[in-house]
């Protein structure tokens, strides 16, 4: 797909709602979720569990997958409220354009947040580069590449379209190795 084509279809449009990745001030993700859904505007706040443990207790506590970014589904005329909610910085933009990110990447983003594993993968299956599929749970047909790292336990998620990518541990069960020329669908 060129540049222009991907300009054309993803830029703000007047009814149908798509996905944009939003800039918040430091640490306010979840306050810039709320104040957008007190609008009534569509988000999206990626939040993993954590466990802390403290001198007389321990606590659980939800923070963003990804920090300072918050995706909203709207139309054009959406795009200046939004901008308007305090704490929100900008919308993430490649060379000054607003690029829509599609469903499918959003989709990614909740599966890799409803299912991570700490579990590590065996050494002498995989080596460092190795193209692998995950063939069980949530994320079953998500592709990505085995990093160093580790003992080469890491495994990364490249989003195109949204410019990140993701490290995460796998469950050794879930992946298989996959031939470089089938890795279409990152």
């Amino acid at each position: 797909m060129s540049a222009t084509q991907i300009h054309t279809t993803n830029q703000l449009d007047e009814q149908e709602a798509r996905w944009f990745a939003v800039y918040t001030a430091y640490k306010r993700e979840k306050l810039v979720s709320k104040r957008l859904a007190d609008r009534s505007i569509e988000a999206y706040l990626p939040l993993l569990e954590y466990t802390r443990r403290y001198e007389r207790k321990v606590r659980s506590v939800e923070l963003p997958l990804i920090s300072g970014y918050i995706f909203v589904k709207i139309t054009r005329k959406e795009y200046v409220p939004v901008l308007e909610t305090p704490d929100v910085v900008n919308f993430v933009k490649f060379a000054r354009n607003l690029i829509a990110i599609p469903e499918s990447e959003i989709k990614i983003i909740q599966r890799i947040v409803g299912e991570v594993s700490d579990v590590e993968v065996r050494t002498n299956e995989f080596c460092e580069g190795d193209e692998v599929e995950i063939i069980g749970g949530k994320l079953t047909g998500l592709r990505g590449k085995l990093l160093e790292g580790q003992e080469n336990k890491n495994l990364l998620i490249e989003l195109t379209h949204t410019g990140l990518s993701l490290r995460m541990y796998i469950a050794p069960g879930l992946l298989m190795k996959v031939q470089p020329s089938g890795l279409g669908r990152r």
